[in-house]
Parts: structure tokens; sequence; C-alpha cells
């Protein structure tokens, strides 16, 4: 045991009675494979030295445990943590069989106030111990935000592009309709006088549809396409295929009395060619629509990186702001969750390395959202502070508990449960505004949670 203790940095300077005393303190506890030597989020009570084996330490990111480092004996854990009764930030479980020896706190505390070599590297190791741990995390923190940034992307830029290729589809089907009512035109011979006052009708319902402005409810909607297909069906039509577009165009009874007066017996031809060219408008509307949210989507995606752009630039905070909501949109779309802003357009700009800064709006709207549990009000303030830019994101969840709020900012500290939270997301906002010489302050209660980021005018 003494030669063991030896040869770890933590005993190498320690008077050999002093040594003897504290081993002759431990014990010795075999373990298994997959046993488990410390646990995430936990208090350790001991202090351990792993004779044999190996150790694997491994954090629960997102829900996926990650691994850290393993580590094979002779080596020790948990001084870092008796030291400074923070939980310990890995998991570590028995990768081989293990022969583990243990101390309580009092005994180990005793130790190093034994021997103040022991206790100078112990507070030594904290912190090369959590930066790499740190690092390690960080790393895939900014992996698991990116892949799940991408799958709400993803999902959005889908919804967009199905529906434009459906689009595409059904306006295929109705120019197909317009060219072969063409011909039906042509064989059924209405004369030039009667093809031209049928070409004034058909004028008249894309007018007539163009000023439709307020839309209908849909018991209005349905009552007025029902009767309209009632009035077809008479004619011989389908009624129920050429209703809806005639009917959101609103025409009068006459419209369709006069087409029937006019085609005779190319009734039929002309009430399809009048719907498929209504239809046709409305899916080049649709499709619009659709490619416009592709490119509104692709445009947020560059601001969000800041793409094409010098790493460090005057930036308009509320560009940021909007870019990253509409990257977080997925989120703000499940559930019932109200973004209001209360935004000062006339603030300066700041000077920023814009795709940092939105990391920035990104931790905070996204730790509001889990704390609203999607349901809720996010409130964006921007106001004039000093001569820079304060920025409040604020959500009425439950709050903050109120011994929890000094250390919200300290890395690996969490209020999630083990494996919901990295503990970085907050740390990674503190350090990007104060890389920015400026600040963040937390205030909270419950039904009120503020936090207020402050940022030097740019120059």
């Amino acid at each position: 045991m003494i030669e063991l203790l030896q040869g770890l940095d933590l005993f190498q300077n320690a008077d050999e009675d002093v040594l003897r005393r504290f081993a002759d303190a431990g014990t010795s506890q075999p373990m298994q494979p997959g046993d488990l030597l410390l646990e995430e989020g936990a208090v350790p009570s001991r202090f351990m030295v792993i004779a044999e084996g190996t150790v694997h330490w491994s954090r629960c990111i997102n829900g996926v445990d990650i691994t850290l480092v393993e580590r094979t004996g002779p080596t020790y854990a948990g001084a870092g943590n008796l030291l400074t009764g923070d939980p310990a930030v890995a998991t570590g479980r028995a990768l081989t069989e293990l022969q583990v020896i243990t101390w309580d706190r009092d005994t180990f505390m005793q130790y190093l106030s034994d021997v103040p070599d022991a206790m100078q590297t112990a507070v030594r190791l904290i912190a090369p111990v959590a930066q790499r741990a740190e690092s390690i995390v960080m790393q895939q923190e900014k992996l698991a935000s990116l892949g799940t940034l991408s799958a709400g992307l993803a999902h959005e830029l889908n919804n967009p592009a199905a529906a434009a290729r459906r689009t595409a589809t059904e306006l295929a089907e109705a120019l197909g309709t317009l060219e072969d009512t063409v011909h039906r035109f042509v064989s059924s011979g209405v004369e030039r006088e009667g093809a031209a006052r049928l070409v004034e009708l058909q004028q008249e319902a894309r007018r007539a549809a163009a000023a439709v402005a307020d839309p209908e409810d849909r018991l209005a909607q349905s009552d007025r396409e029902e009767a309209l297909a009632a009035r077809l069906e008479q004619l011989g039509l389908d009624g129920w295929r050429l209703a809806e577009p005639l009917a959101r165009a609103r025409l009068p009874d006459r419209w369709l009395d006069e087409v029937a007066a006019t085609a005779g017996e190319a009734t039929g031809a002309a009430v399809e060619w009048v719907a498929a060219s209504l239809a046709a408008e409305g899916l080049v509307d649709e499709l619009h629509e659709s490619t416009r949210r592709i490119s509104d989507l692709v445009s947020a995606i560059k601001d969000y990186t800041h793409m094409d752009r010098a790493a460090v630039a005057e930036v308009d905070v509320h560009d940021g702001i909007e870019s990253t909501l509409t990257i977080l949109g997925y989120r703000l779309k499940h559930g019932d969750v109200t973004v209001e802003r209360h935004y000062d357009r006339s603030l300066p700009r700041v000077t920023a390395y814009g795709s940092e800064l939105n990391q920035v709006w990104t931790n905070l709207l996204s730790n509001a959202l889990d704390a609203l549990g999607g349901r809720g009000t996010i409130t964006i303030t921007t106001r004039a502070a000093g001569q820079g830019v304060a920025v409040d994101i604020a959500d009425d969840g439950p709050g903050i508990p109120e011994a929890a709020q000094g250390r919200v900012f300290d890395p690996f500290f969490t209020t999630k449960p083990v494996g919901e939270g990295t503990g970085l997301g907050l740390d990674i906002v503190h350090r990007i505004v104060q890389g920015h010489r400026g600040d963040v302050s937390l205030r909270s209660r419950p039904g009120e949670t503020v936090f207020t980021v402050t940022l030097p005018p740019a120059g």
C-alpha cells in the first residue's frame, strides 16, 4: 500500500509515518466491470485510489453518454470535489475489474492538512481537470446544438420544399387542363363572338378572384361551394371538382348563367377552362410563397452564421435576434409560445463577432423555451444603456431558485436534471459577452426571469 501511494503525485512528499497512518485508514474494495465508481451530479463522500484496472469516465449530454477519458490505475479520483464540495462533472464506471481503496472525507482532509505539499498539489489539479472536461464537453455541446439546429432547419426547409413540389405537380395538371379545353373549344364550333365573350367572362372571374382580400370562414366557404356544386351538377358537370376555385372567387350567380348561355354545348369546357385558370393563378401564388419561405430561411442562415462577412463587424442586434428566432422557429411552433418584441430601432450598432453574438441569443432563447415547457411568453426588449445597447430576454416561466441564481454562469452548473443540460450554455454566454466588453446579468422570481445583455456601442 505504501509503495502504491508513493507512486502518486499526491503522496510523494508525505512523511512516511503520516502516509502509513493514512494507508491504514483505507478500505479496500474490488469492483466488477460496469460498477459505478462516481456519479455525475453527485457530491462524492470518499477519496478513491484505483490501484488496478481501468475506469471509463463519461458525461451525459442531451441524453447521450459522451466518453471523456479512460484512466488506468494506479490513479485517484474525488480529490478536487472533496476540496470544493462541488458535484462530480462526470460519471466513472469500471471498464475492467478494479481494485479500489477508499477513505472518508474527514480522513482525506486531515491528510491534506498534515501535508501542505499534498494540499497544493490537489489545488493545482482542480483547474486543469475541470478545463480538460470543459473543453471536451464544450465541443460536444456545440456539436449537439448544431445537430439540433440542423434537424430543425431540415424540418423547416422540408415543409415549403414539399409544398412547392406538390404545387408544381398540381400546376402541371392545371396547365394540362387548359391545353385540353382549347382543343374542346375548337371541336365544339364556338364562334368568334362567343369565344370573345367567354374570354370576357374568364377575365371577370380572374378580377373577382384577385379582388378577394379577406378570407372567408370555413362554414361560409363550404356553404358557397355546396351551392355552386349543386348548380354545376344541374348542368351535367363535375360540381365538386370545379366548385372550389370558382367559389373562392365569389362570383355572382348570373356569371354561370352567362357562361352557359354563351358556350352552349361547350359549357363544360368553358367552366373547366375558367376553373383551371383560377386554380393555376392560385397555385402560382402558393409556389411564390413556398419559395419565398425557403429564401427567407436561407437568408436567416446566412445572417445567423454571418457568411460572406468580416469576422468582426458593426451589427444591428435586432438582425441577429430575428435570424435566431427564425432558426429556432421549429421550437416556437411546437407548443403555445408567444414572442413579444419591444424594439428600439434607433439604437446604435455594436462592434461584434456576429456569429458569436448569435450564440448568445440562441442560448438565452433556448433556455427561455426550456423554462416555459412549451407554454408561455418570451418578451424581447431592446433599449439604450448609457451610450450602449441593452437586450432583455424574459420569460414567464417558474423562475430560477434564489439559491441557484448566483451560480448560473458557472461552468457545469445547471438546474436541469442530469443529461438534459451541460451547464455550459450560460458560461458560453458569459464568456462571449465579456469578450465583447459587455456584461450579462440575471434577475428572477416565480413568473419572471430576465437575462440582460449590455453591449458597448460600435467604435
